[in-house]
Parts: C-alpha cells; sequence; structure tokens
C-alpha cells in the first residue's frame, strides 16, 4: 500500500542517489576493509534509514510493507552490507518490539533504534538449532523479578554493533516444543553476555556476524517481550515474515543490478568483430534474467500490499523469498557467465555479488524450509 505516491517517488529517488552517488563508490573500500566508514554510518543516521520501517510516533517514517520493500529493492542494488547494517533496526532485530512488546518496552528502545543510536540484533539461530528454531535449547529460567539465560547463539547479525538482542529462550523446560520459547530484550553489556570473535564469511564483507554467549546473564523480568511467557516463537515468526519479505526485495534489487552490469558488459564488449549483445545465446540469458527479475517483483508487491491490507501472508511470504533469492543466485551466475573470464575475477563487481547474494537462500529460513511452509500451507489449507 502506497500512502502517499508523491512523497514515496521522492522518498526512492532520494535513497536512489544516495546508493548510486555514495554507496557504489565506496564498494570496493568495504570489501577490502570490511568496515563501512564511518561517514557513511553517519549519512545513514541523518538521512533516517535506520527508523524507515519504525513507528512514526517513535521518530520512524512508518514505512508500510510495500514502501518499505520498494526502498530495499533500491539498497539491495549496491553491497549488501549497508543494507544489512541498517536492516535490523528496520526489520528483526526491531520487529519483535514493535509487534508484541509492551508499551514500556516500545518507548524505552523504539525511538533511539529509529534514530540509529542504538543497533538491534535478533538472536535466535544457534550451533544446533537453526532452521529446526523450536528446538532451541538456551535457557531463561525465573528467578524472582529476574530471568537468568545460558547458552549461545550463532551468525548474529550485528552481534558486535548492537545495543540490544532480542532473544529466543526456553522458559520452560517442560515443554519441548515451540510453546516453551519466550522472547526477551538483552542489552549489551549485561554482565554474562559476551560476543565471539567476527564470522569469517564466504562474502558480504563488511556485514559482520558472531555468537552471542549467555553465562549466568541475569536480566530483570520486565525484559520478557510483552510481559508474556510462551509466545515467543510466535513473536520470532512474525517477525520472519515481515524480514523475508524484506529480503527478497534485496534480492530483487540486487538482481537489477547484476542484470545492468551484465548488460553494459555485453554491450561493450566484443568478440568475433560484434557485440556480445549481438549473440542470440547472450540474448537468452538477459532476457530470462527479466523475467525472472518481473516474476519476483510482482509477487513481492503483491505479498507486500495484502498484509498492508491485514491478510495472513506467511505462506505468501516464504513462496516469495523462497523465489526471489534463488532467482537472484540464477541472475548471478548468468552474470558471470555474460562476463566470461572477467566474470572470476574482483575487477568486476559480478565476482563479488555472486558471493554476496548466496547467503540469501540461507538467513531468514533456508529455501527448503520455505518450501516446506508453502507444502504445508498448501495441505492444510487447500488455496492454490
Amino acid at each position: 500500500m502506497i500512502r502517499d505516491q508523491e512523497t514515496q517517488s521522492l522518498l526512492e529517488e532520494g535513497v536512489r542517489r544516495f546508493v548510486s552517488e555514495v554507496l557504489v563508490p565506496a564498494e570496493n573500500e568495504v570489501a577490502e576493509t570490511d568496515e563501512i566508514p564511518q561517514q557513511i554510518r553517519d549519512q545513514m543516521k541523518e538521512l533516517g534509514l535506520f527508523g524507515l520501517a519504525l513507528p512514526e510516533q517513535y521518530g520512524g517514517l512508518g514505512l508500510t510493507m510495500e514502501e518499505e520493500a520498494r526502498i530495499a529493492m533500491e539498497l539491495g542494488r549496491t553491497s549488501p552490507a549497508f543494507r544489512s547494517y541498517i536492516g535490523t533496526n528496520n526489520g528483526i532485530g526491531s520487529s519483535g518490539i514493535v509487534i508484541d512488546g509492551t508499551p514500556e518496552q516500545k518507548e524505552q528502545y523504539l525511538p533511539r533504534l529509529a534514530s540509529g543510536d542504538l543497533i538491534g540484533s535478533f538472536a535466535l539461530t544457534e550451533p544446533e538449532a537453526g532452521s529446526d528454531a523450536g528446538s532451541l535449547r538456551t535457557t531463561a529460567v525465573r528467578d524472582g523479578d529476574h530471568y537468568i539465560i545460558n547458552g549461545t547463539k550463532r551468525f548474529i547479525t550485528n552481534a558486535p554493533h548492537a545495543g540490544i538482542f532480542t532473544v529466543m529462550a526456553r522458559s520452560n523446560p517442560d515443554i519441548k516444543g515451540a510453546s516453551g520459547i519466550s522472547a526477551f530484550i538483552v542489552e549489551a553489556g549485561t554482565p554474562g553476555l559476551t560476543i565471539g570473535k567476527r564470522d569469517k564469511k564466504m562474502g558480504q564483507k563488511g556485514a559482520h556476524t558472531s555468537d552471542v554467549i549467555f553465562e549466568n546473564c541475569r536480566i530483570p523480568a520486565s525484559q520478557l517481550i510483552g510481559g508474556k511467557e510462551g509466545v515467543g516463537f510466535k513473536t520470532a515468526m512474525k517477525v520472519l515474515d515481515k524480514g523475508r519479505l524484506h529480503i527478497s526485495a534485496v534480492a530483487i534489487g540486487a538482481a537489477k543490478r547484476m542484470l545492468s552490469d551484465a548488460l553494459s558488459f555485453a554491450k561493450d564488449r566484443k568478440q568475433f568483430g560484434h557485440p556480445l549483445v549481438d549473440f542470440q545465446l547472450i540474448q537468452g540469458m538477459l532476457a530470462d534474467s527479466k523475467t525472472e527479475i518481473y516474476a519476483a517483483e510482482c509477487m513481492l508487491l503483491d505479498a507486500a500490499s495484502r498484509r498492508d491490507n491485514g491478510e495472513s501472508v506467511s505462506a505468501l511470504a516464504s513462496c516469495v523469498k523462497y523465489f526471489a533469492t534463488e532467482m537472484c543466485c540464477r541472475v548471478a551466475d548468468r552474470a558471470v557467465q555474460i562476463h566470461g573470464g572477467s566474470g572470476y575475477v574482483s575487477e568486476y563487481a559480478i565476482e563479488r555479488f555472486y558471493r554476496d547474494v548466496r547467503l540469501f537462500r540461507l538467513y531468514e529460513g533456508t529455501s527448503q524450509i520455505q518450501q516446506i511452509i508453502i507444502a504445508k500451507d498448501l495441505i492444510k489449507e487447500g488455496n492454490i
């Protein structure tokens, strides 16, 4: 749902210009140093990018899902690290508080998340509980007016920078499934909370992940999201529904960038006395990429609009995430092929994008998990 087309167009144009003029020129520096320059972080704060999706009453822009998706597609046209740094504040790092937090929790944390003065992080995945989130082992034992948390979280985005963590932990050891899980807000610096070393990843330099370890980490009971035990898994799933649409938008934006780069290369590069675009096999790869990008974008905007209208879109979000991220990797592969040997060297951005976008098929639920969600919904609801 677009609330005001003129305002939305101006916002998209501003983000597009920021991406083209500031972020794209800094891609190589980020890839080489594994850091986002501080001046770019400051510019992101000035532009309000940390609060795009947060409610206006807390200092955010309050974008609808469709509006957010359109902005995320623009941000997807550059290194994923930039989007990742602001992404947790707009998505998984704040959504649990926005959706299910108490009024006091919202007042305490959302304004600082919206301004970028506080970085949020979502701590769900564990060494032995990734796709099967219901089997997590981190515990939160009630002790008077506090909870004591023990456990390890793995691959946690923005953990080295986070000021708060939304932590999923088992508050009722007698319930083995999802119903025993609760969600908590844990502030960085709390005794018993430590951050592991940064993970060395295949790609996405500048986007930092690490373990988050809890050893008798004692937090006030008031940090229980929503003040209610046993609903943390439901909170996590609602957070992931939104996050999957957001990641789909980023994947589509990345696919557009890769196709644009491949098209430019194919126009300039000559073989047998002709530009590559004159050859029909090259044209076929370009056409397939354009078609799949168009299909993914249509799926995304439809699902986002449905969510804005209050419909349950869990299965549709999985459809979009599954198709868009798989599509993005197919486009990446074609773009490398169009570049030929040049696509395998770091002189061209496609070599980096090829590695960066591979992660899209893993986080926010692997492609195989999306298939299971889609199939189960189809079997249960019968909606074709």
